[in-house]
């Protein structure tokens, strides 16, 4: 572009943007024709003089979204604008919403919907609407009865998520880590709890999140592991965990004695799932983020634009 043309383009941008002018008022004030007007519009946006931003809590960044679907073998991805965020739990929500928003547009609706749970899944099923399915049923795909003083929000999240769907929800009886291999290997037996991870194992899709390892982890405000677990699991490499299981940055579990005592599905099964949706996001979560994309533990991920932007460019 020359000099006339790009103080041309910044002119007719200024024109239309500013002043609201339509291309041919912009041809006559500028003495050019309309078909000019609109050729000088779009160079101005592929010059980068006129950058549009829109400034809505459900905003996305379609360009990112298929960048990791190209780059990163992603079926979908959901990217979040970040435009406007205030604090660390407004991002949360962003995707959380988000997350509600991709379950709800889903075809077909899953007949049957395998969640984890965590503050993530919390939050999604809170902003989940009446209504979002005419008959998914939910189950629970690991442990999450509380170990601690502080009440768990597994189940209430299962339920939640079931009844604004339509559907019922199976939980499943069991702590997410036990202190025992032989007792979980007991508890996996036991006919209930067989029945429901069978249910869980022939899910339609699945819905989880990833926790960072850090001693902010709901796996240490609910009881089952210590800071000084935490500090030993990043020792060995952990950069977050997936439905209980800790992972590094290939995806592999970095403890096998603690995955041993762990309830739930396995990393494998997630990995053959057709749907397994993931909501991830926020700083904290980003090694975890690569490592979950990396290594197939998704088909779909949602989360917000520095995210997506350090798996493609990180």
């Amino acid at each position: 572009m020359d000099a006339v043309d790009e103080l041309l383009s910044i002119r007719a941008a200024e024109l239309y943007y500013e002043e609201n002018l339509t291309q041919e008022q912009i041809g006559r004030s500028l003495q050019i024709t309309r078909w000019k007007v609109g050729r000088l519009l779009i160079q101005a946006k592929e010059e980068g003089f006129v950058r549009i931003e829109i400034l809505h809590s459900r905003a996305r960044r379609p360009q990112l979204e298929r960048r990791l679907r190209e780059e990163r073998g992603l079926r979908d991805a959901v990217v979040v604008s970040q435009a406007g965020i205030r604090s660390d739990d407004e991002l949360q929500q962003r995707v959380a919403q988000a997350a509600a928003d991709h379950l709800t547009a889903l075809r077909p609706s899953p007949r049957v919907l395998g969640v984890s749970w965590g503050r993530t899944l919390a939050d999604i099923a809170h902003h989940l609407r009446e209504g979002w399915s005419s008959g998914t049923d939910v189950v629970q795909i690991n442990g999450g009865l509380s170990m601690s003083a502080q009440p768990g929000t597994a189940a209430a999240t299962a339920v939640s998520i079931a009844h604004k769907g339509g559907g019922g929800a199976t939980l499943l009886p069991s702590p997410a880590i036990l202190e025992h291999r032989a007792t979980k290997e007991a508890i996996e037996a036991d006919r209930v709890v067989a029945r429901v991870l069978g249910i869980a194992r022939s899910a339609d899709a699945y819905l989880y999140s990833a926790g960072a390892a850090d001693h902010r982890s709901v796996h240490v405000d609910s009881g089952y592991l210590s800071e000084a677990d935490i500090d030993r699991l990043v020792a060995a490499g952990a950069v977050g965990d997936v439905v209980g299981r800790y992972i590094d940055a290939a995806g592999r579990v970095v403890d096998a004695a603690l995955d041993a005592r762990t309830v739930g599905l396995s990393l494998d099964e997630l990995r053959r799932a057709d749907v397994a949706v993931a909501a991830i996001a926020g700083e904290a979560k980003r090694a975890v983020a690569a490592a979950v994309v990396a290594s197939g533990l998704c088909t779909v991920l949602i989360t917000d634009e520095s995210t997506a932007r350090h798996l493609l460019d990180g």
